[in-house]
């Protein structure tokens, strides 16, 4: 089966199939829609061919459907129907969710994903919880509002690491992981990562979507 990965960002959306090396992007941006989407995408494919398709979305996912409207694109997204635009079978999971897949390595993993917003997920012992830590409260604002590309240009690159240091602590301190993943587009701009973190690539949510469609190992019965 040749798959066609789609990665939505706030800024770009970035897409490559099976057999392919060489990924492509054209930008998003805040007013930007799932027709425009998917218009783009066949638009800058339309060489390649492939037989399924997998997203990942910018927002809240739930048995692989949309149920939140991305906070740094258009509207449209929750609604809208992927399966009948692409006339194809389309999987669908959180952004850092697809990320986080392509970066585990085992134990239990903490991803965090440094863009226009920031993007999270928890996999422990290969079971991925996608997590939605962007918006909660965290001092004046939220998590996004600190270490998100608003935090970024409001405070400046040497505060900003320093919130991102931070706040890693803190979700070590809370989750307890044995790998803390960076990634993101924005995790090149810090000098140095925090102690025990390892940085991920953007390239990683090809392989995790790539993943979705592979079938899973079945499970051995207990003996009596």
């Amino acid at each position: 089966m040749k798959i066609l990965v789609i990665d939505i960002g706030g800024t770009h959306v970035k897409v490559l199939a099976t057999g392919h090396r060489t990924r492509r992007e054209f930008p998003s941006g805040p007013t930007f829609t799932p027709r425009q989407m998917v218009a783009e995408v066949k638009k800058c494919t339309r060489d390649w061919t492939y037989d399924a398709v997998s997203i990942g979305y910018p927002s809240r996912v739930v048995h692989g459907r949309p149920i939140a409207e991305p906070r740094n694109l258009g509207t449209g997204w929750v609604k809208f129907d992927y399966e009948k635009a692409f006339s194809r079978p389309v999987k669908i999971v959180n952004d850092a969710a697809m990320q986080a897949l392509g970066s585990y390595r085992g134990g239990r993993m903490l991803f965090l994903g440094l863009g226009t917003g920031l993007g999270s997920a928890f996999i422990a012992d290969g079971v991925l919880e996608p997590m939605e830590l962007s918006h909660l409260p965290y001092k004046k604002g939220t998590y996004e509002d600190y270490l998100g590309l608003r935090g970024l240009k409001r405070l400046g690159k040497k505060k900003w690491r320093k919130y991102v240091k931070r706040v890693v602590e803190e979700m070590r301190a809370a989750l307890e992981p044995d790998d803390v993943v960076i990634g993101g587009g924005n995790v090149a701009l810090l000098k140095r990562l925090p102690p025990g973190c390892r940085a991920g690539s953007n390239d990683n949510a090809f392989i995790g979507g790539f993943s979705l469609w592979k079938k899973a190992p079945k499970r051995r019965r207990a003996k009596r």
